[in-house]
Parts: C-alpha cells; structure tokens; sequence
C-alpha cells in the first residue's frame, strides 16, 4: 500500500487524500479522492483497466476537476497499488469477478458516499466490464455511467469455444496461478511504443512509461489462467441479450476504429440491447482512448460533456 507517485510530466492534483481501505475478504485495496477546486456539481468515480493505476489517471482526473467534479479513484484488487492475490506481485490474479465486486462495495461504503451528489462513474476496459456487472445485480449509486471500450469480449479469438475450454480445463488442474501460455511478466508499459496496442500517441505513452519507470511496483505482467477463466465467465453473460435489457442505468459507451484488445462487435451488439443507452466510434484511436492523441480525446470530451449533466458548463 503506497502514496500516489509523482513524475514531472505528471504531477498529482491538487488535493489529493489517499485512502487506504480493506475489504470483507481481507484485502487491502489503495483509493484516492481529489476535491473539486471549486463548489462541486457531483463526484465521478475513475476505474481503470487491467493493468492500470491512478496515476495514469492524473491528466483525466484534472479535467474532470476543471469540469466542476470532485473526482474518486481505485486501485482494483491485484495490480496497481493494492494488493495482490498471489505472492508473486507481478500476477494480477483473481478467482472470479465476484471480487472486484466486494472492492466496489468497501470503496462505495467508505469513499464515494462521503463525496456530493450526484455521483457519475468513468469506467475503462475491464472496469467498465466490472460496472456493467454491478448495474446488472443490483441498483449501482451511480446516475449514469460513461465506459470507454468496455470488454464485453476479445478481440480476435480464432477458437473462442477452445480457449474458454482450455482456460477452464487448466484452472481446473490447479494451474489458475500460472501466467496464461507464453505470458511473461512485463507491462506493455516497459516495451516499446512502436507496435503497442493501447494508443497512437507517443507523448502520452512515454509520459505513462515513465510513471513505470519511478514506480514499477504499479505494473504486473500477462495475466494469469485464473483471471481470464474468471472473464470468460463473466464474458459469456454477457452475450444474452437479456443481460444488457436487465440494466436501467444511462450508459453511454465508446468503442474505437483501431481496438486489438477487446471486441468491437460485441461492444456494438451489447448497447444495441441496453434500454438506455448509446455508443459513440472514434476512428483512429487505439484501445485507451483516455490516452490517445488531442484530437481523438476531444471527441470523447464532447460526447462526456452533454451526457453528464454539469459538465464542461
């Protein structure tokens, strides 16, 4: 459990509280809140991806700031600044998603609930996977939720059926610990930015390398057996199209022209079928659109601005 990292490139906001929390399994989590510098119109709730922390965060959470926000940030279990599963901090191991939910539970219970109302969440990736899955099994705190290229699934599997068999075959054996095959345990972060999936602008993937660089305790490597057998899981949930009618929450979702970590159809399947929703393509951009280039990010801030009430007023 650490304090925030600061790099020259990327200072931390005004303000910033961490906190530390710990959940009803026993597990450590880091949480951070960064007070509006003005009269706040609400509170947004940042939750990163796989194999992201706060600090990459710094620069969306100041212009949410500047947009009238208080702004909340988690670490999820197993990666970041909190606690990992396995001994091997590198893994970012978890059983089933489940989990993730009791980290939202103590986050809600001890973070967003002392913050102003309304309360808004940004989710990326695989925390916007985790939000669906909250606004599915119960009525989530949150009035709308914004969600840049949510896993609803993989990209590309040649043999879905095969890899989900093979991954629940082998944690089954015991090897749910164990890097997926040929996985290893280095960030995409501490390789280089030519041929990276995540953005097409070098600035702000070298700005993040260099978060790394400070702190490499921030990053894990692949992921384990385990964790994708546990998002298969959740995966095929979603693939019913009554899952997606189930959810009321407002949800406006972003999927990107040049995605090569999860589906695109699937994203455009899944909104079809929410009873209140809506999805926004940014060609161009590659799969972390919060850290693309100017002009790409401007059309995400457009789109934020008149979906959540208060912002950029």
């Amino acid at each position: 459990m650490r304090e925030l990292v600061a790099t020259p490139d990327n200072p931390i906001p005004e303000g910033a509280v961490v906190h530390h929390l710990r959940t009803q399994d026993g597990r450590r989590l880091r949480a951070a809140t960064f007070p509006c510098p003005t009269k706040p119109r609400g509170t947004v709730a940042v939750f990163q991806g796989h194999n992201e922390f706060i600090e990459k965060y710094f620069e969306t959470i100041e212009a949410l700031r500047q947009r009238g926000f208080d702004v909340v940030a988690l670490d999820w279990r197993g990666q970041a600044g909190s606690e990992r599963e396995l001994e091997d901090p590198r893994k970012g191991h978890i059983d089933d998603f489940s989990q993730y939910q009791r980290d939202l539970e103590v986050f809600c219970a001890e973070v967003l609930r002392s913050r102003p109302q309304p309360w808004f969440a940004l989710a990326h990736s695989m925390g916007a996977a985790i939000m669906l899955d909250m606004a599915h099994e119960t009525r989530p705190p949150f009035e709308r939720m914004a969600l840049t290229a949510p896993m609803i699934d993989l990209h590309s599997l040649r043999f879905p059926r095969g890899a989900r068999w093979l991954a629940d075959t082998l944690d089954m054996l015991g090897l749910g610990g164990w890097y997926i095959p040929f996985g290893k345990g280095r960030s995409f972060l501490e390789g280089p930015f030519e041929g990276n999936k995540l953005t097409t602008d070098p600035v702000r993937f070298a700005r993040n390398a260099r978060i790394v660089e400070a702190a490499p305790r921030l990053v894990i490597g692949d992921p384990t057996i385990g964790w994708v057998n546990a998002a298969f899981r959740l995966m095929k949930r979603f693939e019913a199209p009554e899952y997606a009618r189930h959810i009321r929450t407002p949800i406006l979702s972003f999927s990107v022209g040049r995605e090569q970590i999860v589906s695109n159809p699937a994203i455009e399947r899944f909104a079809q079928n929410l009873n209140n929703g809506a999805l926004i393509q940014i060609p161009g951009a590659k799969h972390e659109l919060l850290m693309e280039r100017d002009d790409y990010r401007a059309q995400f801030w457009r789109a934020f601005d008149a979906f959540i009430p208060g912002s950029g007023t």
